[in-house]
């Protein structure tokens, strides 16, 4: 399968049209958000994926803008022929709230003052940034995601999903993250927000137009980038090796190439990221808990989605065995958990850097859909006692082509459709049993997408009822709405 690039691609932005209200009470207005979009939304809107991005991460997730040569965060995940595959799905990545990538944070302007508002600017959760995430997904005309995923923060995002908005998520991926923060994690973060306020140029926050604390906010990235890499992983790279000299110089210069390393990564964060944002991120990040009277599988116990967790086996930030919670208290909730660990010595950025087995083991995991993921559960049914004028007003109102028919039982007796309609008025008729289709091709639940799709194409339909052992509709599929999911044309 060919493996491409979406190409250029550019950045919208969203107004919410209402006050957010904050975890915190407080409120927050306007809110914009920052997002760019990969692929095509199909007629039923069920193939949309939302990727969270990680702490210092935007919504510049795939392709290249304008000319430049570096590609999104996640371009080798995300595209034709990948793990997100956009010939088959709506992949959408928005900036989070508090973020200083086109979303509302710190660095924006307050309405009420005219000018940013620094340390004004409230405090935000992992569920606020959800929250501004929901907001953009209804403005997108979404009902359901197909899925959501992420690592890291973006891990955490993903789960604040699974538990908030259950019913909005039919499959879930997080990847190196935790179902709560942990004290040594609180700690690390806690030391990059003293070293950015420690900084004389912060200025209590109020820094912009004026120098900014660009050494406090180098020493924070360089902080935490160590918590990113492994101990292997910087001994394959670095060594002890010097930097641009052959001898020690007994002295405290720059001497070697981990240090030297260390020092461009926090000269290059500074160029592209606000202060003040980091200091708010983190402690979104420090306040996240999703345990529910000190137990996690309480906190999890609203999910619904099927989830796939991965850790990665080098990571000490985020280490295995926080992974590993998560899946045993999905399981003890009786959820569709799976598991898998990537072996690498990249450490915590392996989310970021081994694509090859991101590649495999999300596709597998996405490639693995039952007709239960992908149907429309919100199905308008009419009673077999009705007419076909009631059946002709229903299609109308509820913008659909298919209506599912049944008995007083509720069991499914026949299906109507647009064209029945049609031939209706052509021939006079008035009774619904005059029309419809008695003998109907169903689709269970349980069953492969690909097995629906080729019952669709040998009898030559384009919709499916959904039914259970009982013979009641719990959905419909059409073949719209699986032709991007198989692989066909659309």
């Amino acid at each position: 399968m060919q493996r491409g690039s979406v190409g250029i691609v550019t950045t919208s932005t969203f107004t919410l049209a209402a006050p957010l209200l904050l975890e915190s009470g407080a409120s927050l207005f306007p809110v914009q958000l920052a997002y760019e979009t990969y692929g095509t939304l199909n007629y039923e809107r069920s193939n949309a994926i939302l990727v969270c991005h990680a702490l210092t991460g935007d919504a510049h997730a795939a392709g290249h803008h304008g000319d430049e040569s570096r590609p999104g965060w996640w371009d080798g995940v995300i595209g034709p022929g990948k793990a997100f595959d956009t010939d088959r799905y709506f992949v959408i990545c928005s900036n989070v709230l508090g973020g200083c990538k086109g979303t509302t944070g710190p660095a924006s302007i307050d309405p009420e003052t005219g000018k940013p508002y620094g340390t004004s600017f409230p405090v935000v959760t992992i569920r606020d940034m959800v929250d501004a995430q929901k907001a953009l997904i209804d403005h997108l005309g979404i009902s359901q995601l197909f899925a959501v995923a992420g690592g890291s923060m973006g891990g955490m995002q993903v789960l604040q999903w699974m538990v908030a908005y259950p019913s909005m998520v039919r499959k879930a991926i997080a990847i190196a993250a935790t179902g709560s923060s942990t004290p040594q994690q609180i700690a690390f973060n806690e030391v990059g927000r003293k070293a950015i306020t420690a900084d004389p140029a912060w200025c209590g926050g109020d820094y912009y137009g004026k120098e900014r604390p660009v050494k406090g906010l180098s020493l924070a990235r360089m902080v935490a980038h160590i918590t990113y890499l492994s101990d292997a992983s910087m001994h394959t790279k670095f060594g002890r090796a010097l930097q641009d000299r052959e001898f020690r110089g007994f002295d405290f210069e720059t001497e070697f190439q981990v240090e030297s390393y260390l020092h461009h990564q926090g000269a290059t964060f500074t160029k592209r990221f606000d202060a003040n944002s980091y200091l708010y991120l983190t402690k979104a990040v420090d306040y996240f808990d999703l345990t529910l009277d000190d137990s996690l599988i309480s906190g999890l116990a609203p999910t619904t989605a099927t989830v796939l967790i991965i850790s990665v086996t080098s990571d000490w930030l985020y280490p295995p065995y926080q992974s590993q919670e998560i899946v045993s208290a999905l399981s003890a909730n009786e959820c569709e958990v799976h598991y898998c660990e990537l072996r690498s010595q990249f450490g915590h950025d392996a989310f970021l850097i081994e694509t090859g087995q991101l590649n495999y083991s999300i596709g597998r995991f996405l490639d693995h859909t039952l007709v239960r993921d992908v149907m429309i559960t919100q199905v308008p049914v009419i009673s077999e006692q009705s007419t076909i004028a009631a059946a002709a007003r229903m299609m109308i109102t509820q913008g659909v082509n298919h209506l599912p028919v049944l008995a007083p039982d509720q069991s499914l007796v026949g299906i109507v459709t647009s064209w029945d309609i049609a031939n209706a008025v052509a021939c006079g008729y008035t009774a619904l049993d005059q029309i419809m289709s008695s003998q109907v091709i169903t689709a269970t639940g349980d069953e492969t997408i690909e097995a629906a799709a080729s019952r669709m194409e040998q009898h030559r339909i384009s919709a499916l009822p959904v039914i259970d052992q009982a013979q009641h509709v719990t959905g419909l599929i059409s073949s719209d709405g699986l032709s991007r999911l198989v692989g066909r044309s659309p």
